[in-house]
C-alpha cells in the first residue's frame, strides 16, 4: 500500500473525499500538527540573548549546570 499526502482547500478537500468514497478507496484524514512551544522558554532565551555579559564557564558553574555527571 502507498501513502499519498494531499494538501487541499476545504472545498477541494470535500470533493476529493467524495471521489474516494465513490471509488470505495479506503482513506483517513489527519489534522496537521501545530507546533507547540513554551512561551516562558522563548522569553528566557530572548532575554539571555540581550545580555552582554555571559556567565563564564567556571568549574562551579559547570557543576551547577551539569551536576555530577
Amino acid at each position: 500500500m502507498d501513502t499519498i499526502i494531499i494538501q487541499a482547500e476545504p472545498k477541494k478537500k470535500k470533493a476529493l473525499l467524495e471521489i474516494l468514497k465513490a471509488f470505495d478507496i479506503p482513506f483517513e484524514v489527519k489534522k496537521a500538527k501545530e507546533e507547540i512551544y513554551d512561551p516562558a522558554f522563548v522569553k528566557m532565551v530572548l532575554e539571555a540573548r540581550k545580555q552582554k555579559d555571559g556567565r563564564i564557564l567556571t568549574d562551579d558553574y559547570k557543576k551547577e549546570l551539569f551536576g555530577s555527571l
